[in-house]
């Protein structure tokens, strides 16, 4: 067993000498060269499947909107909403093509003035016409 762990040593050694040789006799540019592939990514060290990249997100935060600009964006919320019977935050963002985001400041200006109500918890909220 003393025999196999000097052996092993012994390469391991031997190995570590002759690459740090090995990289003291490149320039830098070879070696950077040598780890990377023509378009500047990385060499893939492993042989498992990429995992699913997310959607690119938007960058910093919304533009300050206007109050004019959110009175829109709540008279159509409303409209939205007096033209369906009950309807969840989800389905309003799909038709009017708009962020999480940009759907918070009307909605809950539109709740506020009782332009439209809410039910439901979470996920299962829907809003319908006020009264």
């Amino acid at each position: 067993m003393a025999n196999l762990n000097s052996t092993i040593t012994v390469l391991a050694e031997t190995f570590a000498a002759q690459m740090v040789a090995a990289l003291r006799s490149m320039s830098l540019e070879e070696i950077l060269g040598a780890t990377q592939m023509g378009d500047g990514a990385r060499v893939k060290t492993s042989g498992a499947t990429p995992k699913a990249t997310k959607a690119p997100r938007s960058k910093g935060r919304l533009a300050r909107r206007s109050a004019e600009d959110i009175a829109k964006m709540q008279a159509a919320i409303v409209a939205l909403v007096k033209a369906s019977k009950g309807i969840g935050a989800e389905q309003i963002r799909a038709h009017l093509k708009i962020t999480k985001a940009e759907l918070a400041s009307p909605i809950n200006a539109a709740l506020a003035s009782k332009k439209i109500r809410k039910t439901g918890q979470k996920r299962a909220t829907k809003y319908h016409a006020g009264k």
